[in-house]
């Protein structure tokens, strides 16, 4: 029974270091979850209003224009998946990499091919395991993104939907992140950047923007409408993928956050199970020296007894 105890006794000081650093983990994604909820609440008024401007200059001409025109026969779209580059986050990578299966399956089943873009380490790691063709990738800044990094995700995105479908452009732009709802509610969502519907344009601004059936304001062009939508849309995307780069961080944090405290109750719960054992294994041998004892006590004395004959 000492072998017992002592392989206990190596247990709980093994769990009891593990339940140390998720307790460090936790508190390390509770504190960050802070600062990343402040930086997207800083960016959505930026990425409304100008969704707001493009949706009333789009309203307010006929220009045809990649940003709010549909095509006649979309054949080829593109789809960003934000994931991220550390793991420990329950399964917050994997229900945002179903989520643009479930994409890429419906889009291929509409006659489109499917460019895929990945930003995060493990969405890289699973397409790459599985041999599954990626257009370009990002990695190393998903829990604190910056709008370099953004500008950086939109440049290929950008030059995609400006080309010809017969030069290898895209005529749609989807985006699959993670929204941040609140510290224990964390949705996997898909979104179509481009082409811009304007009416769910406009009833998505208004109802971040807290309106409702609000004039768009009314714009002169100079020079001309197509060439206001020409410098807007890089603005545009460059501000939507910030937004979900933003969302999906603040999402990490808190998932990582709740697997970390989920880790370290179980840590907590196995030790106390792995005490209640070694407790019961002293014991045991406790019970065993003192039978032990009492054996040979009375081994000897039934000896002296007979030796007095």
């Amino acid at each position: 029974m000492g072998a017992q105890l002592r392989v206990y006794k190596r247990r709980i000081k093994s769990v009891t270091a593990t339940k140390k650093i998720t307790k460090a983990m936790e508190m390390i994604s509770a504190s960050r979850i802070v600062k990343a909820q402040r930086k997207v609440a800083a960016s959505t008024p930026y990425a409304t209003e100008l969704t707001r401007a493009v949706t009333s200059v789009a309203t307010g001409s006929n220009t045809k224009h990649p940003l709010t025109t549909e095509a006649e026969s979309p054949a080829r779209a593109a789809v960003l998946l934000l994931t991220s580059d550390r793991g420990l986050a329950g399964g917050y990578s994997s229900n945002a990499i179903k989520t643009a299966a479930r994409l890429t399956e419906r889009l291929r089943g509409e006659g489109k091919e499917v460019d895929t873009y990945i930003v995060g380490r493990k969405g890289v790691a699973y397409y790459g395991f599985r041999e599954m063709k990626i257009s370009d990738s990002w990695t190393g800044f998903t829990d604190n993104p910056s709008y370099a990094n953004a500008k950086d995700v939109a440049a290929p995105l950008i030059e995609a939907i400006e080309k010809e479908t017969a030069e290898g452009g895209v005529d749609e732009l989807h985006i699959v992140f993670t929204e941040f709802v609140s510290m224990l509610t964390q949705t996997p969502v898909d979104s179509r950047l481009l082409p811009l519907s304007l009416d769910e344009a406009k009833a998505e601004a208004e109802a971040e923007a807290g309106t409702k059936d609000e004039l768009l304001p009314l714009f002169d062009f100079e020079p001309s409408a197509e060439d206001v939508l020409d410098a807007l849309l890089p603005r545009y995307v460059e501000s939507r993928i910030y937004n979900a780069l933003l969302q999906a961080a603040a999402s990490e944090h808190a998932s990582r956050r709740k697997a970390m405290k989920s880790a370290t109750d179980n840590a907590g719960d196995l030790i106390h199970t792995y005490t209640r054992l070694a407790n019961a294994a002293r014991q045991a041998d406790i019970t065993q020296e003192i039978s032990e004892i009492v054996g040979g006590a009375s081994a000897l004395a039934d000896a002296t007894a007979g030796s007095d004959y």
